[in-house]
């Protein structure tokens, strides 16, 4: 997006279809049935972007919503992680899947080094401290 965008830009879909663009760089006006007829659509076109999602963020930003901008933007990050990691990680958060906060610790540093996902590692830290206050390591199946 070439502007600041505010809370009259939500739902972008509708208010910006030309200027949200998936990873070919077609955007939303450019999917058409006859696009998708005729093949010129594919899977990478529907996928949300990390600009699309951060452009979201900005836009709950200015409407006051900071946690729903932090998803957002950890959203943002996670769409340039391969899908394996991403399920290795949640596995990793349910309650009682990782034996201890090292485990957690060393999740974070791989997201933070192989991935550039400094917000999502800091998430998966926080949790690694809240897991250990708690006792959620004891492997419960």
């Amino acid at each position: 997006m070439s502007r600041k965008l505010d809370i009259a830009d939500y739902p972008l879909a509708q208010t910006q279809p030309g200027e949200v663009k998936g990873a070919r760089g077609l955007s939303l006006d450019d999917i058409t049935l006859d696009a998708v007829i005729a093949g010129k659509v594919e899977m990478d076109d529907l996928r949300i972007t990390a600009d699309a999602l951060n452009a979201q963020a900005e836009i709950a930003e200015a409407a006051g919503r900071a946690a729903l901008a932090g998803n957002f933007r950890r959203g943002a990050e996670l769409s340039r992680v391969p899908q394996t990691v991403i399920m290795q990680t949640y596995e990793l958060l349910r309650p009682g899947r990782a034996k201890d906060r090292q485990t957690l610790l060393d999740a974070a540093e791989r997201l933070r080094r192989d991935h550039g996902a400094e917000r999502m590692a800091a998430f998966v830290e926080e949790a690694a401290e809240v897991y250990e206050r708690r006792g959620l390591f004891t492997f419960r199946y």
